[in-house]
């Protein structure tokens, strides 16, 4: 059985741990408020750059783009978006065992996909299980900027377009609460699935559909992209929090056994000294 010394020290190093994780809790908390704010601001920009792309790829029967047309599948692309920190429950765990599933379903060859990967998590994953990480983005801030992912990117936009591989799944957690997220996939390119909604209001472009889908389907796919990343990293905050008060209310339940316990045996001490005290007057009279 511990000594009381030793049931004391743990009971010590469990409340350190536990007022390290309950100031992880309320960073998380602070982080999340404001990275569920921005990424609720980026939903009107999608919306209406999805109606404008919606437009022009329904109204003009001479509208054409690559990005808007499927190809035979010989390779694929995946972009997967974690964290660069653990301590954050199941949240990467979660979207690495579906890109997983995904891949063991579809292909049979390492030859046949390759990894765009945000987050360090996603990078080290599929780095150490041999698969073709073409681009990483790590070090990300926790309210990131379109700047900080602007390269990764338009280079997997770009790779698609020149026909590199042949479509693009992304694969994020999306933030449902703050105790809630969902993994989520996600196709990307090529843009097959955009139509407008009813009552729509109608547009005319200028020089031409063909000249604005040029310039405009990249920065919507790009911009698809940046809201998951958005959407992401409220989902991490979320993530975290919630991990850090689970840790948090367990120390507290460990600590109220050990003092149980470290009671226990200290009274137990106490009526052993005077057991032995009582019996030694007994044995002088």
């Amino acid at each position: 059985m511990a000594s009381l010394r030793d049931v004391k020290n743990r009971i010590t190093s469990t409340k350190k741990t536990s007022q390290i994780t309950r100031a992880m809790q309320m960073v998380s908390a602070s982080k999340l408020n404001r990275a569920e704010m921005n990424a609720k601001a980026y939903v009107p920009y999608m919306g209406k750059i999805q109606e404008v792309v919606a437009a022009i790829a329904s109204g003009s029967a001479d509208a054409s783009h690559p990005m808007l047309t499927s190809r035979p599948v010989q390779k694929t692309a995946y972009l997967v978006i974690t964290s660069d920190r653990g301590l954050a429950g199941a949240y990467n765990a979660n979207v690495l065992r579906a890109v997983t599933t995904a891949i063991n379903t579809r292909h049979a060859s390492a030859d046949e996909y390759v990894i765009f990967a945000i987050g360090r998590m996603g990078r080290d994953f599929f780095a150490k299980r041999g698969a073709n990480v073409i681009e990483s983005e790590v070090g990300l801030p926790d309210q990131p900027s379109f700047s900080d992912i602007k390269e990764i990117a338009r280079k997997a936009v770009g790779m698609f377009t020149d026909g590199t591989y042949d479509e693009l799944y992304m694969y994020y957690n999306h933030f449902v609460s703050a105790i809630s997220q969902e993994v989520t996939e996600k196709k990307v390119l090529p843009l097959t699935d955009i139509t407008p909604e009813a009552g729509t209001a109608s547009y005319e472009f200028e020089p031409s559909p063909e000249a604005i889908l040029e310039v405009l389907l990249p920065q919507y796919a790009e911009s698809l992209i940046f809201g998951a990343l958005l959407d992401g990293k409220a989902s991490e905050h979320a993530a975290r929090m919630t991990a850090m008060k689970s840790a948090t209310d367990n120390a507290s339940d460990l600590i109220n056994s050990l003092t149980l316990v470290y009671n226990r045996a200290r009274q137990a001490a106490i009526t052993q000294e005077i057991t032995e005290i009582v019996g030694g007057a007994a044995a002088l009279e």
